[in-house]
């Protein structure tokens, strides 16, 4: 999910967001209310984890965002929503950021929300041996990368509380994204007690979290398939919540889910292709169109994918039309490349179309068997046996086992294994360098390609494959330095990090994901972002 950088086109609002229906207030006032709001809600993986400063995931971030509340919420149309923060006093050029907080936000353990409780999770958060992917989130902030790299003590971090309800940040470059920054859930405070109570237990099951949002979580053990979220009596604008209960299943197989879902004990359920298909027209089909890249990964610590033509030679193998329609047909689309359509425009021009070459994405079956021949006379071998890691949900078994026949069918010699594993794994194994080719994806955090590009410099947490480009690596720098408040140069340093990372075949991007669903019509006002957090269900109802 889906993590980054830059945005001046954010607060004019996030590309390609949509809503499932009205906001529960106009509902609550007109008495169309349901009796019973008690929402089932499907998902395809387990929950990795609670834990504000470690998680990684679209799943993760979900969970939290609904349970948690930071500076601000995030709402229709990536609106800024007050949150804890009542108001903002921004000076000294927009390098400091004075919150006042509200003074009846509580903790479920009965505490209240402090400004100490921000600076305590920032700092933590940054500290280097917490291992939080994320905290390269916080570049911008005063000293947070020379935290992070362990040059300076976390106490140095540009955050400070003036007494318990104001919050002081102060920046050392320009962050034009920042305040969408303070909706992420990384961004979010974390009660000082409970982590020290709970010490590594803390975040890893429902009892060993603690919650000032919307929703209290219950019944999430760590590896179990299925928990629920329970209205927070506490949270300060509990009389907007509208939800009692929200119920999430966990349901790997979209037949299983379908099936829950004709029967009424579910309220949406994710299709799979054939579905999807079927299943267009109905009034209740609901489309998501997702800032979301899915690609494969190649463990660049190894020398047969150190060879540049090996890995072209795999991503031009595979047929992505065929892809998109035969094996996914849920209305996702080609890859344009790394970065999604429709996430940033400037000038009136999609960012996609101004970084799209042809290398990186192309089909091309007689290339792909010259470079892969050439490749394997380099690394001095006849053949290339190596395993495809991916997720072990339906869509994730076909999209994997179709990779697997292209690349065998097309490229002689090639033997692949599928490895599929619960999601929980494959992100720790893509994390520990433990694959050979991954099938990944990532969605936008914000509406910026840097959301997408920082994640392949040399040093970033999230780049899995260990890819590595010195020219790649400055663009992106001076993107967010020299360039930072330049749009114009900016974006050529970004268009061009693009293509460098798409000539050298960095990773192989497949697809843009677009996730077909069923939602029962009385689901309303829910809140869907393709950026982001994907969910919001704070003022979510169900009508009669």
């Amino acid at each position: 999910m889906g993590r980054k950088k830059l945005l001046w086109l954010a607060l004019i609002g996030i590309i390609g967001l949509t809503t499932l229906s009205a906001c529960g207030k106009s509902a609550s006032s007109s008495g169309k209310l349901a009796d019973k709001q008690v929402l089932n809600w499907d998902e395809s993986s387990e929950l990795p984890t609670m834990n504000i400063s470690t998680a990684t995931d679209t799943i993760s971030f979900d969970m939290l965002n609904n349970t948690n509340e930071g500076l601000y919420r995030i709402g229709k149309n990536s609106k800024i929503e007050p949150g804890i923060a009542t108001a903002t006093k921004i000076s000294n050029k927009g390098l400091k950021y004075t919150f006042t907080l509200r003074k009846n936000a509580k903790w479920s353990n009965g505490q209240k929300v402090t400004a100490h409780d921000f600076v305590y999770s920032w700092r933590r958060t940054v500290t280097p041996s917490t291992g939080a992917e994320y905290a390269y989130l916080f570049d911008g902030i005063k000293n947070a990368d020379a935290i992070v790299a362990g040059k300076k003590a976390p106490t140095s971090l540009g955050i400070k509380a003036d007494g318990n309800y104001k919050l002081i940040v102060t920046l050392e470059k320009h962050v034009p994204y920042f305040k969408l920054l303070m909706g992420f859930p990384v961004f979010f405070p974390q009660n000082k007690t409970t982590v020290t109570k709970y010490g590594s237990k803390y975040g890893t099951a429902s009892k060993y979290s603690v919650y000032d949002g919307p929703f209290v979580m219950k019944g999430w053990t760590g590896s179990n398939l299925n928990w629920s979220l329970k209205k927070n009596q506490d949270y300060w604008d509990k009389k907007n919540v509208k939800l009692n209960q929200i119920n999430f299943k966990v349901n790997k197989s979209t037949s299983t889910s379908y099936n829950l879902y004709q029967s009424g004990k579910l309220d949406e359920t994710l299709l799979d292709a054939e579905q999807a298909k079927q299943l267009a027209n109905s009034k209740e089909f609901t489309p998501r169109k997702e800032s979301r890249i899915s690609y494969l990964e190649f463990n660049q610590t190894q020398k047969n994918f150190q060879n540049k033509k090996i890995r072209e030679a795999i991503s031009l193998a595979i047929n992505r039309q065929q892809l998109v329609k035969k094996v996914l047909g849920d209305g996702s689309t080609t890859a344009p490349g790394i970065v999604s359509r429709g996430l940033a425009s400037y000038q009136g021009k999609d960012f996609a179309t101004a970084a799209k070459t042809s290398a990186g994405i192309s089909y091309d079956k007689d290339q792909a068997k010259k470079l892969w021949k050439e490749g394997l006379q380099e690394l001095g071998v006849k053949k290339l046996d190596f395993t495809l890691l991916a997720d072990d949900t339906d869509i994730a078994k076909s999209v994997s086992e179709y990779i697997q026949s292209q690349i065998e069918e097309n490229l002689p010699g090639a033997n692949v294994t599928v490895s599929n594993v619960p999601f929980k794994t494959r992100l720790t194994r893509s994390e520990n360098g433990n694959f050979e080719v991954v099938l990944s994806g990532w969605g936008a955090d914000f509406s910026d390609p840097i959301t997408f590009l920082q994640l392949f410099t040399s040093d970033n947490a999230y780049n899995d494959g260990k890819w590595k480009n010195e020219h790649y690596d400055q663009l992106i720098k001076s993107s967010g330095t020299a360039d930072a408040t330049n749009k114009a140069q900016r974006w050529q340093d970004l268009v061009q990090a693009a293509k460098i990372l798409m000539k050298d075949q960095g990773v192989a991007p497949l697809y843009q994901q677009t996730q077909a669903t069923l939602v029962k019509p009385k689901v309303k006002g829910v809140i869907y972002n393709s950026a982001g957090v994907s969910f919001n269900f704070k003022n979510a109802y169900l009508s009669k």
